[in-house]
C-alpha cells in the first residue's frame, strides 16, 4: 500500500488528574511532567474547596463541572487519573450516561473501599464533630476565625511587605481576623475539616462498585500495599468491564507521591492499554 494512504497515528491520550481530599492538583506535579515529557497533554484540576478553588464549597456537581472543563480543554482521547476522593469522583463522572465518548479509561488509585454504607456515614459524623471542636477551640484562643473570613481575605491583592493589623480598633472592634497577611494566608492555607464532612456527605450513598460497573471504559485500580483502603479491591476489579489491579509494594494511601517512579510506570502501561482498547 502506498504510504500516502496510510492512516496517521492517533495522538497520545490526554490526561486529567484529580487529587484527593484536603490537597490540590499540585500533588500530580511529578506525573504531569512525566507525561508531558512523553508527548501527552496533561492537566491537574483543583476540586471545589481545594487549591485555587478553596473559596468554593465542595459538591459533586461542582467537581463534575471541574472535570467537564478540564476534559473540554484537552484534545483527542482523554483518560482520568484520580486518587482517593479524586478517584471516586472520576469513577462517578465516568459512570454518567452523558460521559463523553472521548473518554478511554480511568486509573483509580486509593479508592477501592466502597463509600456506600455505614462506615462512611460514621466517619462523616466523626469529622463533623472534630470540625466543630477545632473551630470552637480556635475561636476561643483567637488564633483563627471561620474559613469564610479567610476566604474573604484571600481576595485582597498580595502585599509586598508583611501586614499586621492591631488586635483591637477604637471602640473595641476585634481585628484579629486580618492579622495574617494575604500572601501568608495563601501560603499557609490548608483545607479545613469542613471539606471532609462535605466530601463524605456527597460520597455517602454512592457506590463506587456500581460506578465501575456502569463505566463503559477500562478501569485500572492502583493501590499502595500499606493502604488500609485496599479493602474491596477484588469487588471493584470484578465489576470492571476491562479491569486491572496493581498493588505497589511499600507505598501507602498517597501512592503517587510515596512511590512516584513505580506509579509512573503503571500509568504509562495503563495509558497504553486504554489506547489499545480505544
Amino acid at each position: 500500500m502506498n504510504s500516502s494512504h496510510r492512516t496517521p497515528p492517533s495522538p497520545p491520550t490526554s490526561v486529567v488528574f484529580v487529587h484527593g481530599m484536603r490537597s490540590s492538583g499540585a500533588i500530580w506535579e511529578n506525573q504531569v511532567e512525566h507525561l508531558r515529557d512523553a508527548g501527552h497533554e496533561a492537566v491537574a484540576v483543583d476540586l471545589p474547596a481545594h487549591g485555587v478553588r478553596r473559596a468554593d464549597r465542595f459538591s459533586m456537581d461542582g467537581a463534575f463541572a471541574a472535570l467537564d472543563d478540564a476534559v473540554s480543554s484537552l484534545p483527542g482521547r482523554v483518560a482520568l487519573v484520580g486518587l482517593s476522593l479524586g478517584g471516586y469522583t472520576s469513577l462517578a463522572w465516568a459512570a454518567r450516561p452523558q460521559a463523553t465518548d472521548r473518554l478511554v479509561g480511568v486509573l483509580a488509585a486509593g479508592c477501592t473501599s466502597d463509600p456506600k454504607g455505614k462506615p462512611v456515614r460514621l466517619y462523616r459524623d466523626v469529622a463533623r464533630t472534630v470540625a466543630g471542636a477545632v473551630y470552637l477551640g480556635r475561636r476561643l484562643t483567637g488564633r483563627v476565625v471561620h474559613p469564610s473570613v479567610h476566604r474573604a481575605r484571600l481576595s485582597v491583592p498580595t502585599l509586598r511587605a508583611p501586614f499586621r493589623a492591631p488586635r483591637s480598633a477604637p471602640g473595641g472592634a476585634d481585628l484579629r481576623q486580618v492579622e495574617i497577611a494575604p500572601r501568608q494566608t495563601a501560603e499557609m492555607y490548608r483545607p479545613t475539616w469542613d471539606v471532609v464532612t462535605d466530601s463524605l456527605t456527597h460520597l455517602a450513598g454512592r457506590s463506587s462498585v456500581a460506578n465501575v460497573r456502569a463505566a463503559r471504559v477500562p478501569v485500572w485500580f492502583v493501590n499502595g500495599a500499606r493502604d488500609a483502603m485496599r479493602i474491596g479491591e477484588q469487588r471493584h476489579l470484578a465489576a470492571a468491564r476491562d479491569g486491572a489491579l496493581v498493588v505497589i509494594p511499600g507505598a501507602g494511601h498517597d501512592v503517587n507521591t510515596e512511590a512516584p517512579a513505580a506509579f509512573n510506570r503503571v500509568l504509562t502501561r495503563a495509558l497504553s492499554d486504554f489506547a489499545r482498547h480505544a
